[in-house]
């Protein structure tokens, strides 16, 4: 039977098992390796206010949020796109 993706649509090579997880928007209990996950920098103040507050010389940190989705929500959401068949075995960020 033809593969449909070279890793089976998931990260874990010959591991066995891997832990769940649950997806950050709709709940489902993804396998970890499978799972999207983006991490993105977090600031709790706004920016119009943290420009002004850097203008004057003050350090405002951000903070690093990693959310994981599940593969429907992750294309949804437009964070991993549907490719053609011939594209779906390439490794290459577009």
């Amino acid at each position: 039977m033809p593969k449909k993706r070279e890793n089976r649509g998931r990260r874990k090579g010959d591991k066995g098992h891997v832990g769940y997880i649950f997806c950050d928007n709709c709940g489902a209990r993804v396998p970890e390796d499978k799972a999207i996950c983006t991490t993105r920098m977090y600031s709790p103040v706004e920016p119009a206010l943290a420009q002004e507050l850097e203008k004057k010389g003050a350090i405002i940190t951000k903070y690093p949020v990693t959310k994981c989705y599940c593969v429907n929500c992750a294309v949804h959401f437009g964070i991993v796109k549907i490719r053609a068949e011939n594209e779906r075995k390439s490794r290459a960020r577009a």
